[in-house]
């Protein structure tokens, strides 16, 4: 059943979209849209997350939803344009939103929302800043037209276990929660029938990956993620999938330059704002919005990085 925050954007409507989202199949039965690797801005209507969903033999889930209801609508419309099973579970992979705001769109479904155990207390401490952030980016329209659901199962970081969850016709997806990495609530979605792992943002190809998380957290993560058993990773940001595990090599490759240079700067004695500059340059060449998002890395991490 859905549960709305109302604290936030109550009782509003869903805009309409024309079109459905494009989306690749993936695999059998797994369907991705990709967005675009930029900010969020009222030329690409917020469309800057991967998003997809899953088909089963009785039931359809999704995996995030998108930065706008309008986002939401359109992978609605990619759904129904392929099945007309029932939309039982929406995923949202964490509390960025990029990834949640398209939810008011499966109001009508009434499906299980889930999310990390963290996710509603991560989300609720920057609620009004993201209302801020979307009324600024896509406009008053898109915002008035925003509900946000509170998760009706959430999943545990370890020591929990992965959460199971029954399609129909042997289509089971396995839910897990992580430790501290990208942020304090990411979750990802393993489709055992196709080793298809959706890995939000714990996975960044193409665009710079962002952290507001534990960037030691996520070099840890990402060895447990690549023992999974999986063919192929749909990544939070990217194309809109990539052969697993080695779409991992460009962000651990990123990630430990970032921390050893860090480590370095602090060593000889230099400020953060040396880090915001120097830290991980030598990766410039290969990400997009490197100088937007890599000197806030670099200050993140030079901050956690003084405590060891």
């Amino acid at each position: 059943m859905l549960a709305t925050i109302t604290l936030l954007w109550i009782g509003a409507t869903t805009p309409t979209l024309a079109e459905p989202l494009a989306v690749d199949e993936v695999a059998p039965g797994i369907f991705v849209h990709a967005g675009v690797p930029q900010y969020a801005d009222g030329n690409n209507r917020g469309d800057i997350s991967n998003l997809g969903f899953i088909v089963g033999s009785e039931a359809v889930a999704v995996v995030d939803t998108g930065n706008s209801p309008s986002i939401g609508k359109g992978l609605r419309e990619a759904i129904r344009q392929r099945t007309d099973l029932p939309i039982r579970y929406v995923v949202n992979t964490h509390m960025h939103p990029d990834h949640i705001f398209g939810n008011a769109a499966f109001a009508e479904d009434r499906p299980v929302f889930v999310a990390h155990s963290n996710f509603l207390s991560a989300l609720m401490a920057r609620a009004d800043g993201y209302q801020r952030r979307l009324e600024e980016d896509l406009g008053t329209d898109e915002a008035r037209g925003a509900t946000l659901a509170a998760p009706g199962q959430t999943v545990e970081p370890p020591p929990g276990v992965p959460l199971r969850l029954d399609l129909g016709g042997g289509r089971v997806i396995e839910v897990t929660a992580w430790a501290p990495a990208h942020t304090n609530n990411d979750l990802t979605v393993l489709d055992t029938a196709t080793a298809t792992l959706f890995a939000g943002d714990l996975v960044f190809l193409d665009r710079l990956p962002t952290i507001d998380g534990d960037a030691l957290g996520w070099r840890k993560a990402m060895d447990r993620l690549a023992a999974l058993p999986a063919a192929r990773v749909v990544p939070g940001h990217g194309p809109a999938s990539a052969p697993w595990p080695q779409a991992l090599e460009p962000q651990r490759r990123y990630l430990t330059v970032l921390i050893d240079d860090i480590r370095g700067i602090q060593k000889r004695g230099g400020t953060i704002e040396q880090a915001a500059e120097q830290a991980a340059s030598s990766q410039r060449s290969l990400w997009r919005l490197f100088d937007e998002d890599n000197p806030r890395n670099a200050v993140t991490v030079f901050a956690a990085l003084e405590w060891e």
